[in-house]
C-alpha cells in the first residue's frame, strides 16, 4: 500500500494547505491578507496584495493536490514556486542553516517534492484511481522548472514594479 509515502504526501500537502490559508484567511494564526501584503510589500515583493494572493493560493491549492495524489507535479511545482522565492527573498542571505534563518528547510521540502513526483504520489491517490500517475525523472524535472519560472515570474514582476529611486540633488 505505500503507507509511508501517502503520509509523507498527505502531512506536507495539509501542512501546506494550513500555511497558505494562514495567508488568504488568517486561519491556524496567520495574519490574513492585509498583513501578509504588508509583509510582502516590505520585502520588495510589489504589489504585496497580488502576491500575497498568489503566494497563498499556490500554497494551499498545490498542497491540496499533493495531499489528494491529484495532478501531483503541478501541485508540487506551486509549492516549490514559493519555496525557492522564499529562499530567494528571506533565506539566502542567512546560509544554509534553519538555526540562523537560513534555506535548510525549504531546500529539504523542495527536494522532497521533487522526489514524491518522481515516485509518483502511490496506489493511494487520485492520480492513480483515475490511472494517470505521472511520474519520473522528467516529470520530477518538469515540476522543478515550472516551480522555477514562476519563482522568477514573481521575481521580475516585483521588480518591474517596485518604485523608483529617489532622484539625486
Amino acid at each position: 500500500m505505500k503507507i509511508f509515502r501517502l503520509l509523507l504526501r498527505v502531512t506536507i500537502g495539509a501542512l501546506f494547505v494550513g500555511h497558505g490559508s494562514q495567508k488568504l484567511f488568517g486561519w491556524f494564526g496567520g495574519g490574513g491578507l492585509k498583513a501578509t501584503a504588508a509583509g510582502f510589500d516590505q520585502m520588495g515583493m510589489r504589489p504585496g496584495l497580488a502576491n500575497a494572493i498568489a503566494a497563498g493560493t499556490a500554497e494551499a491549492g498545490g498542497g491540496a493536490l499533493v495531499a489528494a495524489g491529484f495532478l501531483t507535479p503541478l501541485g508540487s511545482a506551486s509549492i516549490i514556486g514559493t519555496m525557492l522565492t522564499a529562499i530567494h527573498r528571506v533565506h539566502l542571505q542567512n546560509g544554509p542553516w534553519v538555526t540562523k534563518g537560513g534555506y535548510e528547510y525549504n531546500l529539504v521540502l523542495i527536494l522532497t517534492l521533487i522526489t514524491l513526483v518522481e515516485v509518483g504520489p502511490g496506489p493511494v491517490s487520485l492520480d492513480a484511481l483515475k490511472g494517470q500517475e505521472r511520474k519520473g525523472d522528467l516529470w520530477a524535472l518538469a515540476s522543478l522548472a515550472v516551480g522555477g519560472a514562476g519563482a522568477a515570474a514573481a521575481h521580475f514582476a516585483s521588480a518591474a514594479l517596485a518604485p523608483a529611486p529617489p532622484e539625486q540633488s
